[in-house]
């Protein structure tokens, strides 16, 4: 072996999931995917700003980060409020700098559990959609539209990484607002990709499918529904926050920079993508 390679396999493998000197915006982030992520990227040395409309789950998830020894702060707001969005954004810039990584993470209907009736889309009255849309489609655009021109003005590149789920990709009969709104997230993302390469910002989408969070326990804890649900998934278990936190974490890092305008599914072979 020469010298040079003798060298070259003496020196260390790059981390390729450092994320330090990154700033990154976890929306949704007081629990489930959304807590995990922000503990991921934290983990890998970014700077995070948890955003959750609940001040408290995002202090508590703050708390566990820097006692973990990583750096984060709380962004309480509601991502269906352009203004509180714009203010959060510019308060966590201010205290931890300029946001490079955006990971819009808040779904479902928010706040809003009143309108998970189990009538028909047909019976239902346009109220009871509309917080499936403002979460999901307009909580991406605002988000979006409040960072990106941080992004720019930094002159270092970017991520944009929305959180959608398998419904927004094949349908899910008896949530049709929210397959609209996560679909229509997910064409944001694509269009953002081509919008913003000439700036070294990346956008991409993870797909989650049946995933454990505080809002499913219930549901996935009954034992013949469990069942039942499983059935249509190749791997036999229901999605941990960490399974996709990892893919989160890794769209955000260096190692994926040439990767854009893309939707990842992390779903245990629920559906399969092309």
């Amino acid at each position: 072996m020469s010298e040079g390679h003798e060298a070259a396999a003496s020196r260390p493998a790059p981390n390729l999931l450092e994320l330090r000197g990154r700033v990154a915006l976890v929306t949704g982030a007081g629990q489930g995917v959304g807590a995990e992520t922000a503990r991921y990227l934290a983990a890998h040395g970014a700077k995070v700003a948890v955003n959750d409309v609940v001040a408290a789950r995002a202090e508590e998830v703050v708390g566990e980060i820097a006692e973990a020894g990583g750096t984060a702060a709380a962004a309480p707001g509601d991502v269906t409020d352009f203004g509180q969005v714009s203010e959060m954004v510019d308060a966590a810039a201010a205290r931890l700098g300029p946001i490079d990584v955006l990971v819009n993470n808040a779904g479902n209907a928010g706040a809003d559990t009143a309108v998970l009736t189990g009538r028909p889309f047909w019976e239902k009255d346009p109220a009871e959609w509309e917080p499936f849309l403002r979460v999901n489609l307009y909580g991406a655009l605002n988000c979006h539209r409040a960072v990106i021109p941080q992004m720019i003005a930094a002159g270092k590149g970017g991520r944009l990484i929305t959180v959608i789920s398998d419904a927004g990709r094949v349908g899910e009969p008896g949530l049709e607002a929210y397959s609209a709104a996560k679909a229509g997230a997910a064409g944001l993302t694509r269009a953002l990709a081509r919008s913003l390469g000439r700036h070294g910002i990346t956008a991409n989408n993870v797909a989650i499918a049946a995933t454990r969070t505080p809002a499913t326990a219930a549901a996935f804890d009954n034992e013949e529904l469990a069942k039942q649900i499983l059935r249509g998934y190749m791997i036999r278990r229901f999605g941990e926050p960490s399974d996709a936190a990892a893919l989160i974490t890794f769209l955000a890092s260096p190692a994926a920079g040439w990767i854009t305008g893309q939707t990842y599914p992390v779903n245990g072979g629920f559906s399969v993508s092309q």
